[in-house]
């Protein structure tokens, strides 16, 4: 007998604050856009994006905003195991702006507020994703603690993340990013010796290999690569980049992987 393939885990992630930010807004533009009956009608498609800057007025023109680079190398990287979708609260709008950004194809689907005439947290817009994916639950990712929070009550995985190595945490510990890190210095005694101190603190694997960048005979283009897969907390190294990146600083060094 035939079986269902088995689907993908499904990761959700929200946009804004996330993967994409914008400068800080005039307050006397914050004060009326993001008034929450306006805001409201604006990302459950009640008005257009442009119908809500007019209402706004104060010469708001649109703006594409600006790709957090590292938190897109994430979704790349989640992207090789898990299915991916966008899951925003946003206008008419988020189609253009993703498209300028080259964003559009950074995702497996992409869920609009605005085109659904839902927004977070109400509960219905996680029903309603899951039910168009075949998912019973996904990893969910926010900025915005509520919204985290109402997609726990509707039975996902919540988890708030208000920056990006919040991000990098959440699906390094939930296996949807790899847990290995690379830390790579250019002297094998020090990497050597760094690896023993690491492994005394209980970093594993802690395996130095010989790193050949360029030809055989070049010496001077070998690094040497301490493997670092479990921190001493139990947890996927990858859950601790920015220690293992600050590590790879002091030792002139530095670190690669997912």
């Amino acid at each position: 007998m035939e079986r269902t393939p088995a689907l993908k885990p499904l990761l959700l992630l929200d946009l804004d604050g996330v993967l994409r930010r914008f400068p800080p807004l005039p307050a006397e533009i914050a004060e009326v856009a993001f008034e929450p009956s306006l805001l409201q009608r604006a990302v459950t498609g009640e008005i257009t994006d442009e119908q809500w800057r007019q209402e706004v007025g104060q010469g708001w023109a649109a703006a594409p905003g600006e790709v957090i680079t590292e938190a897109l190398a994430l979704v790349r990287a989640a992207r090789k195991q898990c299915f991916v979708a966008l899951l925003s609260n946003a206008t008419t709008r988020l189609e253009a702006d993703l498209a300028e950004l080259e964003l559009d194809v950074e995702f497996d689907a992409v869920f609009n507020s605005a085109r659904l005439g839902v927004a977070k947290p109400d509960p219905a817009i996680f029903r309603r994703v899951l039910a168009e994916l075949g998912h019973e639950t996904a990893v969910f990712c926010d900025d915005s603690a509520e919204n985290a929070q109402a997609a726990c009550a509707a039975g996902l995985d919540g988890v708030h993340v208000p920056d990006t190595a919040a991000l990098r945490t959440a699906l390094a510990v939930r296996g949807l990013i790899p847990p290995t890190v690379l830390l790579i210095l250019s002297d094998r005694d020090e990497a050597e010796e760094l690896a023993a101190e690491l492994l005394e603190e209980g970093w594993g694997p802690c395996v130095v290999h010989r790193d050949m960048l360029a030809g055989e005979d070049d010496a001077e283009d070998v690094d040497w690569v301490i493997e670092l897969t479990t921190a001493p907390d139990g947890t996927p190294a990858s859950a601790h980049r920015a220690e293992l990146d600050d590590l790879a600083d002091r030792h002139d060094g530095f670190t690669a992987g997912d």
